[in-house]
């Protein structure tokens, strides 16, 4: 280990002994909620896909307002656990859902007819909070922002309600969308429903809790460091990272400044995988076409790679055995089914990943204008947090920030300039993957290091999203997808993307290991 190595890990483990410390002194026990789930599902509508569900509703084999009911009694069932959805809807999703019931009613052109407009008629759907939806809370978690309500909504809301989803509720975040958990001090924290104990993931925690305890069927989340992924890692469902610039983040909190709107992707987070390419073909509206969603894809006449870990970065966790097993398990499925041969490959510049995301987050836009600073925003409308006495005051109980956040303002002060080194490995790494996966190739590679973890223990291993936020500087797609759950009980699952805008071939990769895994689990089956 050369000296300006060793001399990180020093410091690393210094400073990640002093979180733990501030964790064991300040943070209440959650030891009650250890190995504790949501309760098992009863009500068989909750077992069924959206684009069935939308199928029932449309041949009249089911009300929209019994299917918005069952929704609405699972999140009175299990929210209380869980605390995903921090503001409901439900009184108005009664009402759009008895409208939908009457329009099918008098609806004299047939079931195609809906169907072609109205793909998704009378299904409920959550929204993260950090979308606009048009009359509900747009805070980012932040307390000065509690009485923010969105005046419209977000292009993919606004969309999504015109194929005929109904809003049931907001998801929770972490405080500006900027942590792998999800926790602010205006809704509280978020529970994961295979382990009360566990985190659901950040930023789009909210949204994976709520749909990996069958409160919702489908949601949409954002994604600029694995915000989308990692939660549906954690909860056990499908997700899917989109080609950046083809769903717009326009009216979302917080906006993006600098690169991020080039590393940004939004999409949809399911239960079920066949819900997944309408879903997002909805949310990138007139952009849709950029994807070819509806060229047919053939797995056999794909080409698989497996990259099954970061060749050792320094301060970034190895890939736990479990992981590691079950990639390898897709690795033989998938020659043993389709007839493939899957070549594994190693990238060593992935050991700079977490790097690559400092830097390019931190770019000015290609007009020169840089990113806003996180204590800025933070510290919005009033003065920039001041980073150490936001520190102070929180070890006192005075602060109305999460530890996290303030945490990554005072890491934002150590920000330097961008390395030509680090600038380089990942220019390298960016063409290397461009050459090996064209327009049919596909990778496997893991979601994180080790399954959801413990709540608050990210602060101990905050590095671990490397797995994640290194494909969003890349700009790949990804669709993470569920492989069942471990002995505890806990979801399994991988990554697998493609080159861009090749959405469409991971999307299709997601439908034969739904078949082949089984997909998502209940919390209860393990």
């Amino acid at each position: 280990m050369a000296l300006i190595d060793l001399l990180k890990w020093v410091v690393f483990k210094l400073v990640t002994g002093f979180l733990y410390l501030m964790y064991k002194m300040f943070a209440p026990s959650r030891s009650h909620l250890v190995g504790k789930k949501v309760p098992p599902v009863s009500d068989p509508l909750l077992l069924v896909s959206a684009k069935q569900l939308a199928t029932k509703i449309r041949r009249k084999e089911v009300t929209s307002v019994e299917v918005v009911q069952a929704y609405i009694d699972r999140i009175q069932e299990i929210n209380p656990l869980l605390n995903a959805i921090v503001v409901e809807r439900f009184d108005e999703a009664l009402k759009e859902a008895a409208l939908v019931d009457k329009l099918i009613e008098e609806e004299t052109g047939g079931e195609e007819v809906l169907e072609d407009r109205l793909p998704l008629l009378g299904v409920p759907l959550s929204v993260k909070e950090s979308y606009a939806v048009q009359g509900m809370p747009i805070t980012g978690g932040l307390v000065f922002r509690k009485d923010v309500i969105a005046s419209v909504d977000s292009p993919p809301v606004a969309w999504l309600k015109r194929a005929g989803a109904i809003p049931i509720g907001v998801t929770n975040t972490p405080e500006l969308c900027m942590w792998g958990e999800s926790h602010n001090h205006l809704y509280g924290i978020t529970n994961n429903p295979y382990d009360l104990s566990r985190t659901p993931g950040g930023s789009s925690g909210g949204e994976g809790s709520i749909v990996g305890g069958a409160g919702s069927v489908i949601g949409i989340g954002s994604d600029i460091a694995g915000s989308i992924r990692m939660p549906c890692f954690f909860n056990g469902i499908f997700g899917h990272k989109t080609t950046p610039g083809v769903v717009t983040s326009e009216h979302q909190y917080p906006p993006t400044t600098g690169r991020h709107e080039e590393y940004v992707s939004n999409g949809p987070m399911c239960r079920y995988a066949e819900d997944l390419l309408p879903v997002l073909k909805i949310m990138a509206g007139p952009n849709a076409h950029m994807l070819n969603l509806d060229e047919k894809v053939d797995l056999k006449t794909l080409r698989y790679f497996t990259i099954p870990d970061d060749c050792g970065a320094l301060l970034v966790a190895p890939v736990s055995k479990e992981l590691i097993d079950i990639q390898k398990k897709v690795v033989q499925r998938l020659e043993e089914d389709l007839g493939v041969k899957v070549e594994e490959v190693r990238f060593p510049e992935l050991r700079h990943s977490v790097q690559m995301w400092n830097t390019y987050m931190n770019l000015p836009d290609r007009n020169g204008k840089p990113a806003e600073p996180f204590n800025e925003i933070l510290g919005e409308p009033g003065h920039p947090v001041r980073p150490v006495w936001e520190l102070l005051k929180w070890l006192v109980g005075r602060s109305t920030h999460t530890f996290a956040s303030i945490g990554l303002a005072l890491q934002e002060m150590t920000v330097s300039k961008p390395s030509p080194f680090i600038l380089q490995q990942k220019e390298k790494l960016q063409k290397a993957l461009e050459e090996l996966l064209g327009t049919d190739g596909v990778f496997l590679y893991p979601a994180h290091p080790r399954v959801a973890p413990i709540t608050h223990h990210p602060l101990f291993r905050p590095l671990d999203f490397a797995y994640t936020g290194v494909i969003n500087v890349l700009g790949l797609p990804v669709t993470q997808c569920p492989l069942g759950l471990n002995k505890d009980g806990i979801p399994l699952g991988v990554q697998v993307g493609a080159g861009k805008m090749q959405d469409r071939l991971s999307l299709e990769v997601a439908l034969y290991l739904e078949k082949a895994f089984g997909g998502w689990k209940e919390p209860e089956a393990a």
